[in-house]
């Protein structure tokens, strides 16, 4: 009767810890972001389990089941398709609820992206704010402001449609000389990491738009005063 949020691989599958590998294969079910995504992952592991569809678009009405069946005394797994489950993932509202109900929930250290894009850009380190994803649109801009006067060094996710206009405005709202870091394909073959100021980043990704590609990190450097 547990609930177990399982980090996976963010790019290379050799990433997977081998405790992890234990509770997936203990486990009666298994809480994927998306079947397919897992099933491969599950299908290159050796492990065999049922697979249950637990994302953004139906976790509130997941949720509730989900809780019956911990209840009932099966054991889970919540996996997303990359990294640790809750953190720009579907995660936070089932933990809630089972917690709600008394259950036991227990998270898995293991792969979340910021954490190397963090140490890779050469920012401070000992004090930061994980923003994940920016408003797309209603928002965006009251976000934005409202880190103006952050000293703190800043991770952001972004896709990759959506970077330069990223860059753009932060360097309009923080000035174009703040430094900054982008990691893009962390632990993939064509990992990459490119730092400089924010003005630097954006003529980097405008000049090589072959290089738009991948989920990005950004790490931006707090205000210094």
């Amino acid at each position: 009767m547990k609930l177990y949020l399982v980090p996976t691989p963010i790019g290379n599958l050799d990433d997977i810890t081998l405790r992890s590998l234990k509770v997936l294969q203990s486990v009666d079910a298994i809480l994927a972001e998306d079947t397919r995504t897992t099933g491969q992952l599950l299908k290159h592991l050796g492990i065999q389990k049922p697979l249950m569809a637990h994302h953004s678009h139906n976790e509130h009405a997941s949720a509730g089941g989900v809780v019956k069946m911990i209840q009932s005394g099966k054991t889970l797994a919540l996996v997303s398709d990359a990294g640790t489950p809750g953190i720009s993932d579907p995660g936070f509202l089932l933990v809630r609820e089972c917690l709600k109900n008394g259950l036991d929930v227990e998270c898995l250290p293991g792969a979340t992206a910021f954490v190397p894009a963090l140490v890779n850009s050469g920012l401070p380190t000992d004090r930061f704010t994980f923003e994940g994803f920016l408003p797309q649109k209603k928002g965006r801009q009251t976000r934005i402001k409202s880190l103006v006067e952050e000293e703190r060094t800043m991770v952001f996710y972004e896709s990759p449609h959506r970077i330069v206009k990223t860059l753009e405005q932060l360097a309009e709202a923080f000035g174009p000389e703040r430094p900054a870091s982008i990691s893009r394909e962390l632990t993939k073959v064509f990992e990459e990491t490119v730092r400089g100021t924010l003005t630097e980043l954006i003529q980097h990704y405008t000049q090589h738009a072959d290089r738009v590609k991948g989920e990005f990190v950004l790490i931006v450097a707090g205000l210094e005063k």
